[in-house]
């Protein structure tokens, strides 16, 4: 849901964000803090005031009735002061970032995902191949055996089995 509210000398736009998952969850609370961590850089302080709680919901919409208090969601707000919507140019401007901001924050956290799973996919090939190089030599190794080259050295004195069970049988 999308709450706003306009007072004399602002709007405060909040968003409720329900996350189904743990992942989704996690990731969201993660990339919505460092929105909240932006705004103390010196580049960026014209953005709008950014706040989020997770569970409780912001003072200026607990009045309500039907709002959910649990670990799934989350309430992200917007604080507009008159410098985000005197000119028409930028008010255009918040109002078209402010409506596509529920979709900019599902992008990224798919995204997020994504990028981490294929992370994952990478680990694991690169453990396969490991094993892979940890697996026995050969299945002839107790026939053969390496000289300090690397060349494989095969004994040639060695007696096929069925002749030494001839000598033994003494046959002579």
């Amino acid at each position: 849901a999308i709450y706003v509210q306009a007072q004399q000398d602002r709007v405060t736009v909040i968003f409720s964000t329900l996350f189904k998952e743990e992942v989704d969850r996690v990731l969201g609370k993660v990339f919505l803090q460092e929105f909240v961590d932006a705004r103390r850089q010196a580049a960026i302080q014209n953005a709008p005031q950014v706040v989020y709680s997770s569970r409780e919901a912001p003072m200026e919409i607990r009045h309500l009735s039907g709002l959910k208090q649990d670990e799934s969601v989350g309430y992200v707000s917007f604080v507009l002061f008159p410098r985000h919507f005197a000119d028409s140019e930028v008010r255009d401007k918040t109002i078209s970032q402010i409506q596509l901001f529920r979709d900019y924050l599902h992008y990224h956290i798919k995204c997020a995902k994504a990028y981490m799973h294929s992370r994952m996919r990478t680990r694991v090939q690169d453990f396969l191949k490991v094993i892979n190089r940890a697996k026995p030599e050969r299945a002839t190794q107790g026939l053969e055996k390496r000289t300090a080259t690397g060349r494989y050295f095969r004994p040639q004195f060695r007696q096929p089995a069925s002749a030494s069970s001839q000598a033994e049988g003494g046959d002579w």
